[in-house]
């Protein structure tokens, strides 16, 4: 199966790109003009500052015992004497905002070497119940990184950024950090199912608040927006747990409760509630649910859903999962378009396997289809609607295998911008 993604988000317009490039260049001339002139006499008398110390690329399970050792010694540290209670908010991918089989095992891994090498903390599960007892909160991501240390802006790298954090949740800031790099061969970033299943993927401000908070130093405050949806994310994990084991009567019941919180309005529920109600053969109440989720993509003015394609082909797959909701999906997608009034420009991309030409027209075909599909429902859509491909050129997985791994990189965008 081919999967592929359909996105709308908001575009870079070209005088926006000129903008920024006039700015940049406009603060380096500025720095330069206020930079003191180089005295060559001190200049050469100086000793030669020394190169900083390579940072170690070790196996998978000894980054992860690097990074947890590290982020509970600190914590030991500024804590008090008692044994203190750890919650872990589930590990995340840097780029795509996933949980991966990678990021489970790393927080299991977690768990047991709390339990074997700091027996003064106590892990219990993420709920909403535990959430009120716990002192401190563990959040952590995993992203792909180069030879530099630089984000790749992709899940694969020459090397994978962990990040451990523990944020005490009575003063809301971070009391301990710990880092390290892995080598990427034993990294799976194979979604885990909730995320798998998933029918929509964009950017959420509580994914990005969870990643500003693992990105934060030792004493500063946790996000703002991270915490405020901490009882929802509670909620969510729980719903998740109970989807994957096809548990979808509870897993309903939690992702409703989600809903209802103040930070229920969030991608991770707006799925949720479509995948639950639709395995459990309730198809109206999915329909509705889908609906929401559209509205969702459509005010934050990006959305991904994902569509799969016959391989090497642009047509969707016959299988009847596919027929059975894609028409539907379609449907929706393009009555949310049609109460917009901006243009939309459709751009398809692939994965990296197959002669980059052959990728280029695949991806091209592929808008087409989707832009004809749109059109077939809303036929006045067909004046705002532009199509065109990307090849493999923007990948953000980058694995190349073709699997439920890099999914994302075989997706459909749609970029609004005004007319």
């Amino acid at each position: 199966m081919t999967p592929t993604y359909f996105t709308t988000t908001t575009a870079n317009r070209p005088s926006l790109r000129r903008w920024l490039a006039a700015g940049m260049l406009a603060a380096a001339t500025t720095l330069a003009a206020c930079t003191p002139a180089v005295d060559p006499v001190r200049t050469a008398a100086a000793p030669a500052p020394a190169p900083a110390p390579a940072v170690p690329i070790l196996p998978l399970d000894d980054a992860v015992l690097l990074a947890a050792d590290t982020t509970f010694a600190q914590a030991t540290d500024a804590g008090g004497p008692g044994r203190r209670t750890v919650v872990i908010d589930p590990l995340i991918e840097g780029v795509t905002g996933f949980q991966s089989m990678a990021t489970r095992s790393i927080q299991a891994r977690v768990i047991e070497l709390v339990e074997r090498n700091h027996p003064q903390f106590e892990v219990r599960p993420f709920t909403a119940e535990n959430l009120d007892a716990a002192s401190l909160v563990l959040v952590g991501s995993l992203t792909g990184i180069d030879r530099k240390g630089q984000p790749t802006g992709r899940e694969t790298g020459d090397a994978q950024r962990i990040w451990l954090v523990l944020g005490d949740l009575r003063s809301g800031r971070i009391v301990a950090k710990g880092t390290a790099r892995a080598l990427p061969e034993a990294v799976d970033v194979t979604p885990t199912r909730s995320f798998a299943d998933s029918p929509a993927w964009t950017g959420d401000r509580f994914v990005l608040a969870y990643l500003a908070t693992c990105a934060g130093k030792v004493g500063d405050p946790m996000d703002p927006v991270y915490l405020d949806g901490l009882l929802a994310a509670a909620l969510v994990s729980q719903a998740m747990l109970a989807y994957e084991d096809e548990q979808y009567e509870r897993a309903l019941d939690y992702f409703q409760q989600a809903r209802q919180t103040p930070a229920g309005d969030q991608l991770r529920v707006h799925n949720g509630l479509y995948m639950a109600n639709w395995a459990l053969g309730r198809y109206n109440e999915a329909e509705d649910a889908f609906a929401g989720l559209a509205d969702y993509g459509f005010r934050a003015r990006h959305l991904a859903v994902k569509f799969l394609f016959r391989p090497g082909s642009t047509t969707f797959l016959s299988q009847r999962q596919v027929r059975d909701q894609y028409p539907m999906w379609v449907e929706k997608i393009a009555e949310r378009a049609a109460d917009d009034t901006a243009c939309i420009d459709i751009t398809g991309h692939t994965s990296p396997t197959g002669p980059a030409a052959l990728n280029d027209r695949l991806s091209r075909l592929r808008a087409d289809y989707i832009k004809e599909r749109l059109e077939d429902v809303v036929p006045e859509l067909g004046s705002r609607l532009i199509a065109h491909g990307a090849g493999s050129s923007e990948n953000i997985v980058g694995t190349g295998r073709d699997d439920a791994s890099d999914a994302l990189d075989r997706r459909v965008e749609m970029a609004l911008f005004d007319c």
